[in-house]
């Protein structure tokens, strides 16, 4: 996911796909647990694009402050 791609959306677009996120994260978790995870990128890809989502939303409530 691309941060241009992320600031196009509006707020409830973002919290559901902060929803979306983190619910793949856990699955992936665990996924991971049980032993059925070919590719272990996965979770450090979903964990980054949390991430970023999170700075998007940050930088708009930061410019809302001001």
């Amino acid at each position: 996911m691309d941060t241009k791609e992320l600031r196009a959306k509006n707020e409830q677009q973002l919290k559901d796909e902060l929803l979306a996120l983190r619910q793949e994260q856990f699955n992936l978790a665990m996924q991971q647990a049980s032993g059925q995870m070919p590719r272990g990128h996965q979770i450090r890809n979903a964990r980054k694009n949390i991430a970023r989502l999170k700075t998007v939303q940050a930088e708009r409530a930061k410019a809302v402050k001001k």
